[in-house]
């Protein structure tokens, strides 16, 4: 599907500036560091099945919820798709990518018709590269946001660990 970019009208600007201070990743960003994200993304529509990004493609977007939901997913072989999480408004994915050059580690598929909120990493590269002040506060936001994933995945393997050992 062929995204849909929005006009960058001031208000549009404005309005999704609010939105974005409004999601954990953004949350607490004062209103100049929100308004020149907004800038610097364009949305995207997409419809229930599409695949925003598949398992193996590079990694050169990162992608907030609007409304609507995308599901996380990988294919495990003689198995099929394991769908990791259903991320809904307010949800960040893809965001691994801003650390690291390294492919996409799953699939993101469309669960519900959605509208995403996009950012080329070469922007925001450039963004952060030129706003000391913003990058270390996104930066530090972005730190928090996988540390929390990570003991996430590490809560669930304890009890998948602990579940395996009591059957």
């Amino acid at each position: 599907m062929t995204p849909a970019q929005s006009a960058a009208s001031p208000d549009r600007v404005t309005a999704l500036a609010q939105m974005l201070g409004t999601t954990p990743l953004f949350a607490g960003l004062d209103e100049g560091h929100l308004l020149r994200l907004a800038t610097i993304g364009h949305e995207e529509s997409h419809g229930k099945g599409a695949h925003v990004f598949r398992e193996g493609d590079v990694g050169d977007k990162f992608y907030l919820v609007i409304e609507g939901a995308i599901r996380i997913s990988r294919q495990v072989p003689g198995l099929g798709e394991e769908a990791l999480t259903i991320l809904r408004a307010g949800s960040a994915f893809g965001d691994m990518s801003l650390i690291d050059d390294s492919p996409r580690s799953a699939d993101a598929l469309v669960h519900e018709s959605c509208r995403l909120f996009v950012v080329r990493k070469e922007d925001l590269e450039d963004l952060l590269f030129v706003d000391r002040d913003l990058a270390y506060d996104f930066l530090w936001k972005l730190v928090r946001l996988l540390a929390g994933r990570l003991r996430e995945t590490t809560d669930k393997m304890m009890f998948l660990t602990f579940a395996g050992k009591f059957e």
